[in-house]
């Protein structure tokens, strides 16, 4: 199964584990296929550098690595307009729209707001997890 992950659900499953590390375990099964943009692969990067400066038990290159070797990288034009209220995750629903992805997880209660849009699905972690996991 192909998903857009935001950036809180890759960052928290690599830092804190629960619910999103679940779905980055099922990703090591080949249960689900992590789609992304380079976008979306430099935000993950950023923010888990930030964290990784805090956190200094967890090795982040590993899971970037394994992004760019095992993911769906698609070439994402921005949306013609705004569409989510924080204009910053409409690279999220880009991604999907251009890849035709069917899911994106994520705990932002800007990008939840626009499931539907465009016959994107946006779910929490747990609602992925209990559906597809």
């Amino acid at each position: 199964m192909r998903v857009v992950l935001d950036t809180n659900v890759f960052v928290s499953g690599v830092f804190f584990g629960g619910l999103p590390y679940r779905i980055l375990e099922a990703w090591r099964r080949g249960v689900v296929k992590p789609v992304l943009s380079p976008e979306i692969l430099d935000e993950y990067r950023r923010t888990g550098e930030q964290l990784a400066s805090r956190f200094t038990d967890v090795d982040l290159a590993p899971w970037i690595g394994l992004l760019a070797i095992y993911c769906e990288v698609v070439h994402a034009p921005p949306l013609a307009e705004p569409v989510c209220t924080d204009s910053d995750d409409d690279k999220f629903l880009a991604c999907a729209l251009a890849s035709r992805t069917e899911f994106i997880v994520s705990g932002d209660k800007a990008l939840l707001r626009t499931s539907g849009h465009g016959g994107i699905t946006v779910l929490r972690p747990r609602e992925f997890v209990d559906r597809f996991l």
